[in-house]
C-alpha cells in the first residue's frame, strides 16, 4: 500500500488494483474564503499550492473516494475534474445521494466495496452543537488482500467510538489530521494536540498525519507536531506535501462490523447548504 500526500488531506492510495483519489481538494492558492471566522488569523485558503508531483499522479487515478462534502475535502474544482475523466466515486451511504445529485457516478463504500472488508466508524466535528452543524462524519476501515489495513479516521476529534475501533481493529495504518482546526470559535473541531499525543500512543501500528499547513484555521506545523512527537518518545509520519509512503506489513485480518446504514436526514442537509460545493 502506498499513501501518496499531495496537501491538506488530499492524497493518493494505492490499495491492491486501485489507485484511490482521497478527498480531492484542487483548488488554486487562495481561490476559497478564510475558515478562520474569529479571532484573527483569516486568510483565503489553499495556503500552498500542490505539489509538482501532482499532475502525474493525479493522471493515474482510478477512482475518488470522499469522506465528508466540505470544501477541504472537495472543492469545485474537483467536481469538475471528476467529471471531465468521469471517474467512480466511493463515499458512506450516507453521503451518496447528494453527491449524486450533482451528476457524478457515486457508489457507497459497503463492506466488500473495492475489494476489500470495510466498515464505517463514526466521527464528531467538533463538540456541542458546533458539531452538529459540521454534519454526520465517519473514518473508514479498508482492509484489502494482502495490505496493510488503513483507518482512515476523517476529520474528527478523538471520541470513545475512535479509541474502541482503533483497539478492535487494530489496523496497521491509521491517517488522522493533525491540524488541531479552530474556527474561532467553539474550540478544536479535529483531534486537539494532546488528543495527536494520546493516538500516536495507542496507535498499534504506524500513524501518518495530515491535514497540516494548507488551511488558515489549522496553526499546528509540521515542526510542532514533530516536537511534540519526539519530546512523547513517540514515532509517526508527518509528510511532506507530494511525499509518498509505502507500507508492506500486514497483521492478522479483524472482521468488521460493516457500514451502518444511515439516512441523510436534517444534518446532512444542512452541511451540504453550507459546504456549497
Amino acid at each position: 500500500m502506498q499513501i501518496h500526500h499531495l496537501r491538506n488531506a488530499t492524497a493518493i492510495i494505492t490499495l491492491g488494483p486501485h489507485r484511490l483519489l482521497l478527498d480531492p481538494m484542487l483548488s488554486e492558492v487562495g481561490a476559497m474564503p478564510g475558515f478562520k471566522l474569529f479571532g484573527g488569523g483569516r486568510r483565503r485558503n489553499p495556503l500552498v499550492p500542490l505539489p509538482p508531483s501532482a499532475e502525474a499522479a493525479l493522471d493515474a487515478v482510478t477512482a475518488v473516494v470522499i469522506t465528508h462534502e466540505h470544501p477541504d475535502h472537495f472543492d469545485k474544482p474537483a467536481l469538475a475534474w471528476i467529471k471531465e475523466r468521469r471517474l467512480p466515486v466511493w463515499s458512506h451511504p450516507v453521503d451518496a445521494p447528494n453527491l449524486a445529485r450533482k451528476g457524478l457516478a457515486v457508489q457507497p463504500l459497503v463492506d466488500g466495496a473495492l475489494g476489500a472488508r470495510i466498515e464505517s466508524v463514526p466521527g464528531r466535528h467538533g463538540r456541542g452543537l458546533l458539531g452538529w452543524l459540521m454534519g454526520p462524519m465517519h473514518g473508514l476501515h479498508l482492509a484489502h488482500p494482502g495490505e496493510p489495513s488503513l483507518y482512515i479516521t476523517g476529520d474528527t476529534r478523538l471520541t470513545d467510538a475512535v479509541r474502541e475501533a482503533i483497539a478492535r481493529l487494530r489496523p496497521d495504518v491509521i491517517l488522522a489530521p493533525a491540524g488541531s482546526a479552530d474556527m474561532g470559535l467553539g474550540g478544536d473541531i479535529l483531534f486537539s494536540s494532546d488528543e495527536l499525543i494520546e493516538l500516536a500512543r495507542m496507535a498499534p501500528g504506524a500513524v501518518v498525519f495530515n491535514h497540516l499547513e494548507a488551511l488558515d484555521h489549522c496553526p499546528t506545523t509540521r515542526a510542532e507536531l514533530k516536537a511534540r512527537l519526539a519530546a512523547a518518545g513517540l514515532a509517526a509520519h508527518v509528510p511532506e506535501d507530494g511525499e509518498a509512503l509505502t507500507f508492506d506489513a500486514a497483521g492478522p485480518a479483524v472482521e468488521p462490523r460493516g457500514v451502518e446504514p444511515t439516512r441523510p436526514g436534517l444534518q446532512k442537509w444542512l452541511t451540504a447548504k453550507m459546504a456549497g460545493t
